[in-house]
């Protein structure tokens, strides 16, 4: 929000204009503004590989732009499994988004290689600088939920169902 009012009185640099292509260029001064905005004013937005990333509000947001498809993944960190996770867990998870629990506009996004659960959205169009920054907020809102209470619900559900018919 920050960021945005400097840009709006002229004393920081505007968010990309939205509309256009995201290119890795436009990717990067996206991510740059939005980081910048939440304080983190030295940061290059996405480093030479195309990630980023930054901890505000109790949760952990990153980037990773991907050049085939020209877009920005935007993914919330809810969980870090120690080990893969045991059968059902992921699929308890991706029950809970089908059932309508708010995902913060994101999906369900197992990565296997650093066995992190995220709530993850993309964009392929530049997306307007506000309407970014409000997505942002809401998707690591969603996941510090989702870390907590819907975390607690799935390991209820998986490892200890005859609880859940008890009540």
């Amino acid at each position: 929000m920050l960021q945005w009012l400097m840009s709006a009185v002229g004393l920081g640099p505007p968010p990309p204009p939205s509309g256009g292509p995201l290119t890795r260029e436009t990717a990067g001064e996206l991510v740059r503004w939005y980081v910048r905005s939440q304080g983190a004013v030295l940061s290059p937005g996405l480093n030479a590989q195309g990630f980023g990333g930054i901890a505000a509000g109790g949760s952990q947001v990153y980037f990773e732009y991907h050049e085939e498809q020209r877009a920005l993944e935007c993914s919330a960190l809810v969980y870090k499994f120690s080990e893969p996770p045991k059968p059902g867990v992921l699929e308890g998870f991706q029950a809970e988004a089908r059932e309508g629990t708010d995902a913060g506009g994101g999906e369900v996004d197992y990565e296997r290689e650093n066995r992190g659960l995220y709530l993850s959205r993309t964009y392929t169009v530049v997306p307007e600088g506000k309407a970014f920054a409000r997505d942002m907020k809401r998707l690591g809102a969603a996941s510090v939920v989702w870390g907590d209470e819907v975390l607690d619900r799935v390991a209820s559900r998986v490892f200890h169902p005859e609880e859940l018919e008890k009540r």
